[in-house]
């Protein structure tokens, strides 16, 4: 069995920023539509109909930062926890 002996908190904190804001992107573009489609069952689109469309720029830079501190606090949880003996191991085969 082979395990990981470290993680690289900067790099684990890049990718989950990057895939968290890819998923905060397609939450926005969920709240934005839903927000446009109930905004014309209502009647007129108003301030709330620009408001959800802002969302399609917040929720990526929201997902994002929460993904970066993740990766980071995570990185750093399983460093610290390896080096006491848990971790995660590998097939070698």
């Amino acid at each position: 069995m082979a395990g990981v002996i470290r993680l690289g908190a900067v790099s684990l904190a890049r990718l989950l920023a990057l895939l968290m804001a890819c998923l905060g992107f397609l939450a926005g573009i969920v709240y934005s539509v839903g927000g446009f489609l109930f905004e014309l069952s209502t009647g007129i689109p108003n301030s709330g109909t620009a408001l959800a469309f802002f969302a399609l720029l917040g929720m990526p830079l929201l997902f994002a930062i929460t993904g970066c501190v993740a990766g980071l606090i995570l990185a750093s949880l399983h460093n610290l926890l390896a080096r006491f003996g848990f971790g995660l191991e590998l097939d070698s085969n």
